[in-house]
């Protein structure tokens, strides 16, 4: 099992999980110079089920579970063939041919639901932000929702007097890096176009997370599990209005 780097979850149930999956051996960050790729997988999918990824039919990650990332595995640059399948078999759910660069880093997400299951590779950011500074990337997975804004909240600050970072983001779409100055923030995700005027009406409000000088990260957002909404009288509500949607973050971290 790799060593796991250092990742922050928005639920201990997430954390938890990485414990569960068997990884090939891998590292964070590349070493200037380095004639190898390195490739990371997030399970972003939410009703797929445990995953299994190959690279060029070798194991490259087993058991992945909704909301795992892998640590970087160093990769041999050139083509190669990442598939994604229920986890021990080879049945695959998603296929893609792609091309390493050496020298770089990458994420390849598995995500959307099981029936129409996607796989895209981003390329991930491997040098540190500036001293002083933070670079951040938004990535949407969310298969629930429709299109949404993203705010990252300062600790001394109110979400009302805080500018989006991402607006209208829609599933399968990024908002690229985006520099911030270092320092705590929370991720808060509310639908495209509200007016949010506090944390209680968001999709998501994330707990706040301190960002060192030169901290360089990637936060996918991912559906929570479906939530009740309180009824006074549940014997007479319609069993389609019981479940509501919302979601979380994981925050994995691309350099430091």
């Amino acid at each position: 099992m790799a060593e796991a780097c250092p990742i922050r979850w928005s639920v201990a149930r997430l954390l938890a999980a990485v414990a569960t999956a068997t990884l090939l051996s891998g590292c964070q960050g590349l070493q200037p110079g380095s004639n190898m790729a390195q490739l990371r997988v997030i399970d972003a999918s939410p009703d797929a089920g445990s995953v299994d990824s190959y690279a060029s039919g070798s194991g490259l990650a087993y058991n992945l579970d909704f909301g795992m990332v892998t640590t970087y595995v160093p990769m041999p640059p050139g083509s190669v063939t990442l598939a994604a399948t229920r986890a021990g078999t080879r049945q695959a759910l998603a296929t893609n041919n792609l091309t390493l660069t050496p020298g770089r880093q990458y994420t390849a997400i598995v995500g959307n639901i099981a029936a129409d299951m996607q796989q895209t590779l981003y390329v991930d950011q491997a040098q540190p932000a500036a001293a002083g500074e933070i670079a951040v990337r938004l990535i949407d997975q969310v298969t629930r929702v429709g299109a949404v804004d993203v705010y990252l909240v300062p600790g001394t600050g109110k979400l009302a007097f805080t500018a989006p970072v991402a607006t209208s983001l829609k599933l399968g779409e990024n908002s690229g890096y985006v520099t911030m100055p270092t320092g705590t923030y929370s991720v808060v995700v509310v639908p495209a176009g509200a007016t949010p005027s506090s944390v209680s009406s968001a999709l998501l409000s994330g707990a706040q997370v301190s960002y060192a000088s030169g901290a360089v990260r990637t936060v996918v957002l991912i559906d929570s599990p479906l939530a009740a909404k309180p009824f006074a009288d549940t014997r007479t509500l319609p069993s389609a209005a019981v479940l509501t949607p919302s979601v979380q973050a994981i925050i994995a971290v691309d350099a430091d």
